[in-house]
């Protein structure tokens, strides 16, 4: 990237942040901090009304407004396809908000690249098989809201279903945080019923309530350190097998989901580590894949294989 489009990108960092930090700009762009220091104050010469605090880091002067941006065909082609994901991933509000943002973002380009998103809006389709759900399955996730209780520290009131003991609970709690993993979307959030952390299925809460009531946010750890501590407080299982390669093609980025740690190639096998926070899962796994698979650790693995592999055949033989 040349000095120009550089002192470009800074500037609308600076818009779309309140504080931008000298050290997380020279990270961004892959270059030193005192050619940072160097740019913001071109900026400044340049006219651009700069705030600085110590240890903090920059900010633009309230009032100041920078014309709209123009968008390279690359960022609008990203925008395009983050709106179709966003469709399928998330709820009717946010999707409603995110095509009504991206319709202000199609009004500041010039025609070739709409006639170009155009195109892409036909040529694009994300997840087509409608039996086939990326997302929870629902129309109402109700993420808009959560956001809102988060940004303002808000408790919230929520009635939720747990499907491992098939009963409906009312709950009061104040959240952390949401993330998306295991194609279902989370609120991690502190229950005042169970007095704990407690990981609530979006898709599973019904009649949420953002109540008047502030809780204190710093009395709580933040998203990413409660998961960070909740994957050091597994306990992980290191499962080593061997596949035969004409299998192994066919595993492509599955094999990670399952933990893949390394793999060794052989001749006419690899030999594949895996780190699993289920060992019975693992084991069900390893039966699905048949006689492609050899097992070399753990022992406890190859039991848990053969306890399973029992209980089919009695049911099977038992007809």
């Amino acid at each position: 990237m040349n000095r120009i489009d550089r002192l470009q990108a800074i500037l609308t960092i600076l818009q779309s942040k309140r504080v931008v930090r000298a050290e997380d700009l020279a990270i961004r762009f892959e270059v030193s901090l005192r050619t940072i220091y160097r740019d913001i104050r071109s900026l400044e010469t340049g006219g651009i009304p700069i705030g600085a605090e110590a240890g903090i880091g920059y900010f633009l002067l309230e009032g100041y407004h920078i014309p709209p941006v123009m968008f390279t065909h690359q960022e609008a082609r990203a925008l395009l396809l983050a709106g179709k994901i966003v469709a399928k991933m998330t709820d009717k509000e946010i999707t409603a908000n995110f095509d009504s943002a991206l319709t202000k973002v199609r009004a500041v380009l010039d025609l070739e690249k709409k006639e170009e998103l155009e195109g892409l809006e036909r040529d694009i389709i994300i997840n087509p098989f409608p039996h086939q759900k990326p997302n929870t399955g629902t129309e109402e996730l109700q993420i808009d809201k959560i956001k809102s209780a988060l940004s303002n520290s808000k408790v919230v009131s929520i009635n939720y279903f747990s499907g491992g003991k098939g009963e409906h609970t009312d709950r009061i709690i104040e959240p952390l945080g949401i993330c998306y993993y295991l194609n279902s979307w989370h609120l991690i959030a502190y229950c005042r019923l169970r007095n704990d952390y407690r990981d609530f299925r979006l898709d599973r809460i019904t009649n949420l309530n953002i109540q008047a009531e502030k809780y204190t946010r710093f009395k709580h750890p933040s998203l990413q350190e409660y998961l960070d501590k909740l994957i050091q407080d597994f306990q992980l299982e290191l499962c080593v097998i061997e596949i035969k390669k004409d299998c192994h093609r066919y595993l492509d980025s599955y094999k990670y989901q399952l933990g893949l740690v390394k793999e060794i190639d052989n001749e006419e096998t690899v030999e594949m580590h895996f780190a699993t926070f289920s060992l019975d899962y693992f084991a069900r796994w390893v039966i699905s894949m048949g006689t492609k698979i050899t097992l070399k650790s753990p022992a406890t693995l190859k039991e848990k294989v053969r306890e399973n592999v029992l209980k089919i055949n009695e049911v099977y033989l038992a007809e």
